[in-house]
């Protein structure tokens, strides 16, 4: 790839200029992924109320997932010959989800801020499926499957343990 240094250059019989496209839809997903990590955890270190136990372990387990996912996204940028986000500055520049910084967030509106959050995921994982079919990345594309599945799962989770009633 153009942007890549040639000490890291990444063998692969994909075309380069298709596999930009690729890489740049993976480092935003990536992004997105950090910064929906962050969030996740900071919500479960500050949920309050009479579902506590419940929110705080649900969103445990969300951050780990969601964690989990950040070194396979990497490493499939980096396996198609590209290079990947760098630091907390490269991630801020590409994350399009936003941060909460607030001093007090009702368990209500964390579970339906993280719901919509995990949405715009899987609107970032459809990016990279359809830019990974058009460059024949057979590997990317069938993987991306498996996080939009869990991204999925994870919306899920927030709207029905939001529901009243």
């Amino acid at each position: 790839m153009a942007d890549t240094p040639s000490k890291l250059a990444t063998p692969t019989d994909l075309s380069s200029n298709a596999l930009h496209g690729v890489a740049e839809a993976l480092n935003a997903v990536l992004a997105d992924a950090y910064a929906l990590y962050l969030k996740t955890k900071n919500f479960h270190w500050h949920v309050s109320g009479p579902h506590f136990r419940d929110y705080h372990l649900m969103l445990d387990d969300q951050a780990t997932q969601i964690l989990g996912v950040t070194d396979a996204i990497a490493e499939r940028v980096r396996k198609t010959g590209g290079t990947t986000l760098r630091s907390i500055g490269d991630i801020a520049r590409r994350q399009t989800i936003k941060d909460n910084d607030s001093d007090f967030v009702s368990a209500d509106a964390m579970l339906a801020e993280l719901r919509d959050d995990n949405l715009k995921l899987v609107e970032g994982f459809r990016v990279v499926k359809e830019q990974a079919e058009e460059a024949k990345d057979n590997a990317t594309s069938g993987i991306v499957d498996e996080w939009t599945d869990q991204a999925e799962e994870r919306a899920w989770f927030l709207f029905e343990a939001s529901r009243k009633g």
